[in-house]
């Protein structure tokens, strides 16, 4: 583990259990928190499409040209050796995510410390509970204020972990969920868009990884409901939304 997240004094945390967490990675450890709903391998249905947000009644996906502003919450970094490079470390971990999407990123990022729509947070304590712990969990597209935690045991995975979990986090950002979202509970739905492929970065284990038909969706996606052509999925609509920044100077 690097030295600039170890923590000046650790915590002992009580197992939780909690049966609605997602479970993955090589270890059978790690889970994502962002999408809480489902199984891993619900019954026969395809673990093979790209799943949009659809808790709401509609599918919220950004409006165009919208420029997230984001910065590191600052607070709580003083139980860290050295709070600047974990800083850095984000940074550059948050970077590579959006690189490695690509052009298929549908909106930009700019660091902003004073009206920002997420702050990215690193806890102090791990998330752990009886099925494994949590990496990191980010947020779905709204006109809120919101947080992308960053837990400590994220950065003893290998690097390309890391960066891993910062493409899928961003892919919930984007407005993506599980692969197997859509067989969850009926409290909690989604749509299925786009091409079939058992590999996806919204899978897990050995199947999580970007692919190319990832970023293909994605594009498709977007340009598809910025141009009109795409209205509604399966029947739900789809509604863009614009970030804090805009929508809460506009109330």
């Amino acid at each position: 583990m690097s030295s600039i997240i170890i923590l000046q004094s650790t915590k002992e945390l009580a197992p939780e259990a909690d049966t609605l967490f997602h479970v993955f990675g090589k270890d059978r450890t790690i889970v994502c928190d962002t999408d809480r709903r489902g199984y891993e391998y619900p019954g026969s249905a395809s673990p093979l499409d790209l799943a949009v947000e659809a808790s709401e009644g509609f599918i919220p996906l950004w409006a165009k040209g919208t420029i997230l502003r984001w910065r590191v919450q600052k607070r709580g970094l003083s139980d860290f050796v050295d709070p600047a490079g974990v800083v850095q470390a984000i940074r550059t971990l948050f970077g590579e995510a959006i690189v490695a999407w690509g052009d298929a990123v549908p909106i930009k990022f700019t660091e902003n410390d004073d009206l920002w729509d997420f702050e990215i947070v690193v806890r102090n304590s791990d998330n752990c509970h009886i099925n494994g712990c949590v990496l990191a969990s980010a947020f779905f597209p709204d006109g809120g204020r919101h947080e992308f935690v960053v837990y400590p045991k994220m950065f003893a995975q290998s690097r390309k972990e890391q960066v891993d979990t910062f493409i899928h986090e961003t892919g919930h950002i984007f407005g993506l969920r599980h692969f197997f979202a859509n067989i969850s509970e009926k409290k909690w739905p989604s749509e299925i868009f786009g091409t079939c492929s058992p590999f996806s970065i919204m899978n897990y284990g050995d199947d999580s990884t970007l692919t190319e038909t990832d970023k293909n969706d994605l594009r498709q996606l977007y340009e598809s409901a910025w141009s009109g052509r795409l209205t509604d999925i399966n029947g739900t609509p789809i509604r863009l939304v614009q970030p804090y920044h805009v929508s809460g100077l506009m109330l």
